[in-house]
């Protein structure tokens, strides 16, 4: 059987590469997980997730628990064999929703009482509920149950919520059905507040888990103090378990945030972005939908291999999105999962190679002259 664990392949700097084991197989690191909050990733097939590069996806447990719900997911055979998805999964604790549906919920010590998005039905997500709706999932990693406050937000109510968390951290712990294969995440949490972070750390590592993330950022502070939080953070946390940036981000951000020793990445950007006629490509992000595009016979990028590059135009795709066809939005997700992916094995080359700084340079260099000139029309 296979051991849940993390192996440190290479450092350069703080940037790291490694191989998370897991119980439906290892994870390359650094590593970006597509959002499939609901049992599928938006306007893609498992098989197309799967071409992009993709190791590991994420699950929602808020959005599962209430439709279809976890005990049906469990019956039918569990998250992976539901949505025919071989590799492992991650799921998100529900703890997001505690912040993102302010009005629909109740938080106490023993955990959160929402009032369903759908149907308006009520529902308690204790930490220990959250743990049991992950391994109904069949998780391969789960994440522990947390408040995760607003920003901006006071000082007093960043300690009260990260003081909370870190008692709902013990709580996740003591639930958690240890089993080979399978692992349990803390989630450091501290807003933007150096001693606090260092706290939160230091709390979880006595509690001990399996790998440690960092949640409570990418909620509006910025990017200069994004990484100013991960500068003062990731330096407590061990580095013997794999590191794991919340709800993170846009290219530069994850580039900005491997820098500073982050392992793992999970955002709803590229998917979302596709759905909208924005593509991502090395010298930034594409409005599809532009006028300059209507006519243009070139590939979005030409040294891209997803479907979109090799057997579409812009000017198709431009069409495409023109007059909303769900091919464009297809397609265009489909580029972008590439796109992160290709960013996630150039990131794991460059590292490996010893030459993470001078890729960090050409990345920026290549994002500074953006796209490619318009054609003459």
């Amino acid at each position: 059987m296979t051991t849940f664990g993390f192996e440190l392949l290479g450092s350069d700097g703080q940037a790291r590469t490694g191989r998370v084991s897991t119980a439906h197989g290892a994870i390359q690191t650094p590593a970006f997980m597509p959002v499939g909050t609901a049992a599928t990733v938006k306007a893609m097939t498992s098989e197309s997730v799967k071409a992009t590069g993709a190791e590991i996806l994420l699950g929602n447990t808020y959005h599962l628990m209430l439709r279809p719900g976890a005990e049906r997911i469990a019956k039918l055979g569990g998250l992976h064999t539901f949505m025919n998805w071989d590799l492992p999964i991650l799921t998100d604790s529900g703890g997001y929703q505690v912040m993102s549906l302010t009005d629909l919920r109740k938080l106490d010590e023993e955990g959160v009482t929402f009032r369903s998005h759908i149907d308006g039905s009520y529902h308690k997500l204790t930490p220990e509920r959250s743990i049991e709706v992950q391994h109904l999932l069949d998780a391969d990693i789960t994440m522990c149950f947390d408040e995760c406050p607003p920003f901006p937000c006071e000082k007093d109510e960043v300690a009260r919520a990260t003081e909370l968390s870190m008692r709902w951290a013990k709580r996740s712990r003591d639930a958690f059905v240890d089993r080979p294969g399978y692992g349990l995440f803390g989630i450091c949490q501290g807003g933007v507040h150096e001693d606090l972070r260092e706290m939160s750390a230091k709390a979880l590592i006595d509690i001990g888990f399996d790998g440690y993330a960092v949640g409570g950022l990418a909620v509006g502070e910025g990017r200069e103090m994004m990484f100013a939080s991960l500068d003062v953070t990731t330096p407590h946390l061990p580095t013997d378990k794999p590191r794991y940036l919340m709800g993170v981000g846009k290219p530069e951000d994850i580039v900005g945030a491997v820098a500073r020793g982050i392992d793992m990445f999970d955002c709803v950007l590229p998917t979302r972005s596709g759905r909208t006629g924005q593509a991502w490509t090395p010298g930034g992000s594409i409005n599809i939908r532009n006028a300059r595009h209507a006519e243009d016979p070139r590939p979005l990028d030409a040294n891209c291999a997803c479907p979109a590059c090799t057997n579409h135009s812009r000017a198709y795709l431009h069409h495409l999105t023109k007059a909303d066809e769900i091919l464009g939005a297809m397609l265009l997700t489909w580029h972008n999962l590439h796109y992160y992916q290709d960013l996630m094995r150039a990131i794991r080359q460059a590292i490996g190679e010893g030459r993470f700084s001078q890729f960090q340079a050409d990345f920026a260099a290549t994002r500074e002259r953006g796209d490619i000139e318009a054609l003459s029309i």
